[in-house]
This record gives C-alpha cells, sequence and structure tokens, in this order.
C-alpha cells in the first residue's frame, strides 16, 4: 500500500484551487493558440544562442488550466516516488489489520497534504518542463513535456501590465531553455531522478527521531511566524539528507538560472520589452503580501528563489570568463556539474573544469589556477 493516496492528491489540490482570471472565450482560445505558437518559436532562439542540440524533437507546448497542472504534478511524483515510497513502505509495516489500517489513514492524509501544497503553487506557476512522464508502452512519446498554465501567465501579464505577446515569449524562453537542457543532455534526468530518490531513501527514521523532526518542523512555523528564517524542508531533513539536497540545490539552481539568464539575454530584438518585464516580475516578486511571505518560506520557495539568483549569477559570470561554448561544458556528466559551493564561487568551477590552456583567445589567457577576465556577463540589470 502506498505511502500517498494519489487520487486524494489530485482531489484535494482540484477542490482547493483558486479559479483563474475571467477572460472571454476568444481571448482563452486566442492565448492558448499563441502561446502553442510561442513555444515553437522560442525553441529556435534557445538552440542558436545557446549553442545546445535537443536529441529528440520537441513540439509546441501543453497548454493547462490550473486543475490539470495539478493532475500533471502527481503523475509526475508517483513515476518517481512511488517505487521509492512503496519499499519504504513495506519495510516500516507492523504487519497485520493494524499496520494496513494506520498506512491506509496516514497515506490518505499525506494526500491531502500534498494536494494542499500544489493547488497552492498551481496558482502561481508560470510553466515547467515535466521531467517525469508516465512511461509510454510504444516508446514513441516525448520522455518529458513542455506545459505551461494559460490562466496564471495572462493574470500575471495584466497583473504587470506588460505586452502580452512579449511576456509570452519571455516565459516560453525560460522554460524552452529546461526542455534543451534535458533533451540534449539525456544523463540529466537520471541523475535528478537518483538524487531525489537517494533524498528519499535517506529519511528511514525511527519513532523517537520522527517526533523530533516534527518538533523542529513546529519550531519553523512558529519561528516564520515571528518573522524569523525557517522553513519546513530544513526541519525535516537529517545531516545525509543534507548533503544529498546541496546537490540536488546545485543542479536546480544551475537549470533555473540558466533558464533566467537565457529569458533576458536573448535579446530586445526577440522580446523588445524584455528590461521592463524583468524590472516589474522583479517587483512583483518582492511585494508578496503577508500571507504568501511566510507559506513561500515555509515551503521553501524564497531559498529556492535565492538559489535561482545565485545561479543565474554563476551562468552569466562563467559565460563572461570563457565564452558560451566552455560554459556548456557542465551538461557533459555529473562530474561537470557545478557544486553547491561552485555555484557560488564560479572562479572555482573554471579552475576545476575549464583547462586554461582551452579558454578563447579573444578573453585573454592567465597563469595555471588565475581566471581571466573579470565583470559579469551582459544582459538586461537585475533590479
Amino acid at each position: 500500500m502506498s505511502l500517498i493516496d494519489w487520487d486524494v492528491a489530485v482531489s484535494t489540490g482540484v477542490r482547493l484551487v483558486r479559479p483563474g482570471p475571467q477572460v472571454d472565450l476568444a481571448d482563452a482560445r486566442q492565448a492558448v493558440a499563441q502561446l502553442r505558437e510561442l513555444s515553437a518559436t522560442a525553441q529556435g532562439h534557445v538552440r542558436e544562442f545557446t549553442g545546445m542540440e535537443p536529441l529528440e524533437p520537441g513540439g509546441p507546448a501543453a497548454v493547462v488550466d490550473r486543475p490539470g497542472w495539478i493532475k500533471a504534478n502527481v503523475a509526475g511524483f508517483r513515476v518517481v516516488l512511488e517505487p521509492v515510497l512503496d519499499r519504504l513502505g513495506g519495510e516500516r509495516l507492523t504487519g497485520g489489520t493494524a499496520g494496513n489500517l494506520t498506512t491506509a489513514v496516514g497515506s490518505r492524509v499525506t494526500g491531502v497534504q500534498l494536494g494542499a501544497v500544489l493547488s497552492y503553487l498551481a496558482g502561481r506557476v508560470l510553466g515547467q518542463y515535466e521531467l517525469f512522464l508516465p512511461p509510454d508502452p510504444d516508446g514513441r512519446a516525448p520522455t518529458g513535456r513542455l506545459t505551461l498554465v494559460a490562466p496564471n501567465i495572462v493574470h500575471t501579464e495584466r497583473e504587470l501590465d506588460v505586452d502580452p505577446h512579449d511576456f509570452r515569449l519571455w516565459v516560453c524562453l525560460h522554460e524552452e531553455t529546461h526542455r534543451v537542457q534535458f533533451t540534449s543532455s539525456p544523463w540529466l534526468r537520471d541523475y535528478v531522478q537518483e538524487q531525489m530518490q537517494e533524498m528519499l531513501l535517506a529519511s528511514n527514521v525511527d519513532a523517537g527521531q520522527l517526533i523530533d523532526r516534527l518538533r523542529s518542523a513546529g519550531d519553523a512555523v512558529a519561528e516564520v511566524l515571528r518573522g524569523g528564517d525557517a522553513n519546513l524542508i530544513e526541519a525535516f531533513q537529517s545531516e545525509e539528507q543534507s548533503e544529498i539536497m546541496d546537490r540536488i540545490t546545485a543542479v536546480m539552481s544551475l537549470a533555473e538560472g540558466h533558464g533566467d539568464y537565457v529569458m533576458d539575454a536573448v535579446g530586445p530584438e526577440v522580446v523588445p520589452s524584455v528590461a521592463e518585464i524583468r524590472r516589474r516580475f522583479q517587483r512583483r516578486r518582492e511585494g508578496a503580501n503577508r500571507v504568501d511571505k511566510v507559506i513561500r518560506q515555509l515551503l521553501g520557495i524564497d531559498l529556492k528563489m535565492k538559489q535561482y539568483e545565485e545561479g543565474a549569477a554563476f551562468v552569466r559570470t562563467v559565460v563572461t570568463r570563457v565564452g558560451m561554448a566552455e560554459f556548456n561544458r557542465v551538461w557533459e556528466s555529473p562530474e561537470t556539474l557545478p557544486t553547491l559551493k561552485e555555484i557560488r564561487n564560479p572562479d572555482a568551477w573554471i579552475d576545476r573544469v575549464v583547462r586554461p590552456a582551452a579558454l578563447p583567445q579573444e578573453f585573454g589567457e592567465g597563469p595555471a589556477g588565475l581566471s581571466p577576465g573579470g565583470g559579469t556577463a551582459g544582459g538586461p540589470p537585475r533590479e
């Protein structure tokens, strides 16, 4: 019996999620059609700018509403987590009717919790590249799917009062960058899945440790409500899990930072109002209301936003130092990925992965152990 009732997760999320903005049927259809078109347009821009070549066809994005996003994410969670959760559940069951009843009740509670979190996120996510899809029996379907949440994109562009075409293409550039990352580096999907599964397998705790972590979670909630700095993710981590989480954070910071860098740096000839969009988007992110700030901090979202900013800074610095072709060595293998320390110190990654002799002449050459060049890359400023 699974530790998460997936059907309860879907029904809870769909029941709790807020409806999207009021949009005329004709405008809604136009938005969906344009998002599909712009997602295809973005593919060419991303490939040309990054020099990365996907190994499988892209195709237009799947455009969904909020309930559709929840269903897709529950399916993705199930693909990755269910085999591990079933293994953990089997190891922990005490056996007999009482054990099965306890697991059944617990799985429903966990399903409600997951659904509640997804209902919150479903009103805020603009798009994503779905890494983990249910297996295709024929083996013909793509291994991942680019998804755009139309109600959230329309709501955000209205709230920001920006050009809809520019904003939609800007979002597509970010999400298309994720598709290119994973389809040009097939090993990357397995690496992320392995890290997630290791994280779960390292969570095998006894009752006393579980109570301690629950107390830590309660302390985290109280700390955030007092205006302090804490989150539930860290409260539930063991020391071993923290090390794994550092690896997950590093690769996701790289992926998200790269997406942010590309969406801003592709250029005003593609998205004329990109600088204004970024400025207003950043201001909106920083101006969340009190309830949103509390929820975001508890879920670790604010921490992740900081890490994504660090990822974008890493990409800008490395591209400036050594050029795009040498930066793309990050996608070669798990060994060339930056560590979390290297995300925060790009020169350390350059010294480890990019041989000084391989540095392009136009960027200058320096003694071994010294990184040539300086400053940060171009592109719109992060106001």
